[in-house]
């Protein structure tokens, strides 16, 4: 049996695995999260042409310098995305969680880009 060195290697072992049968299409762009120690980042992905669709993250000018919690600030990312993708035309989405366990930040994120009328 195959060790992986770290959990950096095992979450991205689990997101290729993931990627093998998730694709983002024209009609079905990939909301693709990435959550590092601090920040969260969203992308909404057209795999097909290649082009980012719409994004948010908690390095934007106007979330940097908010006081409120990793969650919450993820939560507000999720707003944000869900409402520039609709601005491009985007009403459902696939959920690339890239790896990452489904819960806390991730699932604040995806909970409030539903609440926000995304379909996914």
């Amino acid at each position: 049996m195959t060790r992986v060195a770290s959990r950096g290697a095992a979450r991205q072992k689990r997101h290729d695995r993931i990627r093998l049968r998730l694709e983002g299409t024209e009609s079905r762009p990939r909301l693709a999260v990435f959550r590092s120690n601090i920040h969260i980042y969203a992308q909404v992905i057209d795999d097909a042409s290649g082009r980012t669709l719409a994004a948010a993250s908690t390095v934007e000018k106007e979330l940097k310098g908010s006081k409120s919690t990793k969650s919450e600030g993820a939560a507000v990312v999720g707003r944000l995305v869900a409402e520039r993708a609709k601005t491009a035309g985007v009403e459902r989405v696939v959920f690339d969680r890239a790896g990452f366990r489904y819960h806390g930040r991730i699932k604040s994120l995806a909970e409030a880009a539903r609440e926000a009328g995304l379909d996914f």
